[in-house]
């Protein structure tokens, strides 16, 4: 069974049992750049064909509008992906309710595909949607703040910061690590999670297809070399989900994030009629882009649908009904 990337936080920091042996890397093909005027205005077009879609897909707190207006300030860098590869993206993006503005998620290029990346701020944006966590608590611990980790003393104890709120951010210095826990309905802390540097590169370095593909090219344009500082913060709250409450929408945003950093088709989450249709649409993209003259369809397995019934005559001359 394949690792998540949630397990390999969990082996790098250990929380959980040691990664398995790592399966080759994926291939790495070059970025492109920014598309054409006439490809963005193709791709508009094919995404507006969707739009009724999207917005089905939104939750009701988020308006259409706010979503066509962050893609549309997306597609001059994003025109040259392969219209399937953007489609599952933003359907992906949209399902979690989140707006690819950056903020809370973003749309990634890596090769020729588009990608649907969730924040650390979108992380913690679901688990407050859960409702099954009273509070989040994360952030960097600096080389000027005090902190104490004991792990065998009683909670709060076993982990305190404090820090100098006069100082700026470059002037508290370095992040050393990141550290997250929740609080539970009923008061109770969670265990607290720690994720440093070194165990954020070895993750980086490992499991990071956009990273590879960003070095590779020498754009160094991925979210680790943009902002290394946020991605540790996201191992952290990731690597802390086994050890609380969490729903099947973060468990699936999980899933959906671990695809993303393989560099794997990323539907896992669309609504049940249509996954099957945009995966096959998916992997169909991503062969002709490697150079496949394959065409056929995804075999997809079909169940008999009801329940059967069957007449038994019972005493005083009634049916009964075999369930």
């Amino acid at each position: 069974m394949t690792e998540t990337l949630m397990h390999r936080v969990l082996a790098a920091t250990g929380g959980g049992r040691p990664a398995p042996e790592q399966d080759p890397a994926p291939k790495v093909e070059p970025p492109v750049g920014e598309a054409t005027p006439a490809q963005v205005d193709a791709v508009q077009e094919y995404l507006d064909k969707h739009g009724d879609k999207f917005a089905a897909s939104l939750p009701a707190h988020v308006p259409y509008e706010k979503f066509q207006a962050a893609v549309s300030a997306l597609l001059p860098r994003l025109g040259r992906c392969t219209p399937a590869s953007l489609r599952m993206a933003l359907m992906t993006c949209a399902r979690f309710g989140l707006v690819p503005d950056g903020y809370e998620a973003a749309i990634q290029v890596q090769g020729n595909k588009a990608v649907f990346i969730p924040t650390y701020k979108g992380y913690v944006r679901l688990m407050y949607r859960s409702g099954l966590v009273a509070s989040v608590h994360y952030g960097l611990v600096h080389e000027t703040d005090e902190w104490e980790v004991r792990p065998s003393a009683p909670a709060p104890d076993d982990f305190t910061l404090k820090i100098r709120p006069e100082l700026g951010p470059e002037e508290r210095g370095k992040a050393l690590f990141a550290y997250a826990f929740i609080r539970t309905k009923d008061g109770a802390r969670s265990q607290v999670v720690f994720v440093n540097r070194t165990k954020a590169t070895q993750l980086r370095d490992e499991w990071s297809y956009a990273y590879q593909l960003a070095e590779q090219d020498g754009r160094k344009d991925s979210f680790w070399h943009r902002d290394f500082d946020h991605m540790m913060l996201k191992s952290a709250l990731k690597a802390l989900f086994p050890s609380v409450p969490t729903s099947a929408e973060l468990v699936a945003l999980v899933e959906a994030d671990d695809a993303g950093e393989r560099g794997d088709v990323q539907i896992v989450h669309a609504p049940d009629p249509e996954r099957a249709a945009l995966l096959a649409e998916a992997e169909q993209a991503h062969r002709a882009a490697e150079g496949s003259q394959e065409t056929a369809p995804l075999p997809v397995k079909r169940s008999k649908q009801g329940r059967t019934y069957r007449g038994k005559k019972q005493r005083g001359g009634r049916k009964g009904r075999v369930s």
